[in-house]
This record gives C-alpha cells, sequence and structure tokens, in this order.
C-alpha cells in the first residue's frame, strides 16, 4: 500500500469528534473535488510517501498507543490490500473508522463506515483535459453507498458551500429512506473557523428541523488548516 503520512491527532468531524487517534492516509483517489482538503493524497509518484504492507503499517501504528485508528486517503478503499490491514488491525482491537467517498466497494473490518458523498458542488470549475467529466462519472454511485450501509455501522457526511447545497442534500438522501437522521452530518466548506462560524447559520436550522448534526471541522479550530491534523 503506497501511504502518505501515519500521524497522531485528535478526530475533528464525525461521531468521535476530540477523539485522538492514529491516522492512516492512503495515496490515490478517483475524484478530483475542487475543495480537495488533502490534494497531496489524489495522486503521485514512487517518490510520495512510502510502499509498506499491512503488516509494516501495523507496526508504525502501535508505536503511537492509541485505541483509535481511521484509515483516510486519498481514498483508502481502492488499495487491495486494505482488507487485510483492517484484519490485522482489528486482531489487535482497535477501534477502526474508514473514511470513504462512497465510490468504491470493498471489505473490510471496520467500528465505523465514515461516508462522504459528494454533491456538486465538488465538481472542478477547470483542470487538465477530462478532469471536470471523471469527476462527474465518478463522484455519485448510490449502490456502492447502499451497500456500505447495509453492511456496517455508518456516519454520513456531507460538504456544503452555499444554501442551494441543501436542497440536493435532501435529494440525494431520498434514495435512502431508511438512514437515520443522527448518523447524518452536514459541514461547512471552509479552510478557516470565522467562515465556518458564519456558514454555521444557515446549516444548523436546517439540521434542527431534520434531525441531522452540524459538524463543525474542529481541526481547523484547534490547528488551523495544516497537515497531519
Amino acid at each position: 500500500m503506497r501511504i502518505i503520512e501515519i500521524y497522531q491527532s485528535r478526530q475533528g468531524e464525525g461521531l468521535w469528534t476530540g477523539t485522538y487517534s492514529v491516522f492512516v492516509r492512503t495515496l490515490g483517489c478517483l475524484l478530483r473535488c475542487r475543495y480537495c482538503d488533502s490534494p497531496f493524497a489524489r495522486t503521485g509518484t514512487e517518490q510520495d510517501g512510502a510502499e509498506l504492507s499491512p503488516d509494516e503499517i501495523v507496526g508504525r501504528v502501535l508505536l503511537l498507543d492509541l485505541p483509535h485508528v481511521v484509515i483516510t486517503g486519498g481514498e483508502p478503499m481502492l488499495s487491495p490490500e486494505i482488507g487485510e490491514l483492517t484484519r490485522l488491525l482489528k486482531g489487535y482491537e482497535y477501534h477502526i473508522t474508514v473514511e470513504t467517498s462512497g465510490v468504491v466497494d470493498a471489505d473490510v473490518y471496520c467500528d465505523l463506515m465514515s461516508i462522504s458523498p459528494k454533491l456538486s458542488n465538488t465538481t472542478p470549475l477547470d483542470g487538465p483535459s477530462g478532469c471536470r467529466e471523471t469527476h462527474e462519472k465518478n463522484r455519485q454511485r448510490p449502490e456502492v453507498v447502499r451497500s456500505l450501509l447495509d453492511r456496517y455501522a455508518y456516519q454520513l457526511k456531507f460538504v456544503v458551500d452555499t444554501p442551494d447545497d441543501l436542497e440536493e442534500l435532501d435529494s440525494y438522501l431520498q434514495q435512502f429512506p431508511d438512514v437515520i437522521p443522527q448518523r447524518v452530518f452536514v459541514m461547512p466548506q471552509t479552510v478557516d473557523a470565522d467562515t465556518m462560524a458564519a456558514k454555521a447559520e444557515w446549516i444548523l436550522p436546517f439540521c434542527d428541523e431534520r434531525g441531522f448534526r452540524y459538524c463543525p471541522r474542529m481541526q481547523l479550530v484547534w490547528y488551523g488548516n495544516k497537515r497531519c491534523t
């Protein structure tokens, strides 16, 4: 597996916000989100990160001595060895969260499948030839999301940029009538705490009406917009 970074920090989003955890970030993603918070993990070369076996990754995780592990990316579900990595981690009784965009299915061991479906606000405005078209083709695969929801404990995280995105979010969730509202987290698109607070003014009422959870990106408050946080 090509690993970009392994580090410890606090989870800043979702059900386990505030929990000190080990983060394992893989390289590679099918999508090209306009506001990606880890573009360095989307594509790379042989010089980016390190090629590690699942056993080597587990060895590095053990050194950090925390009970929670978050496997993120990029898109970690792309890796053929993701199942073996999670199996080994579960053997050490780690609590495992897998962060995914919900466009790739794989069999893994995890305690929480954290799914971030991509709304149309993620589509790049420009970029290399075919980038926009490729993103649009891949960004939503409801059959994959449905399979993950059926098999794992889950949270659904949506990033919204403007109030117009809320209608699209509602429309998307109509495909999944059995989703538990309290497992839906709505996050503001931002890279700073001030913008996050401003967007909360229209996100909070939307969440309150539907039983969803407003999800501030607390890593921006704690650490600012930087890597390994």
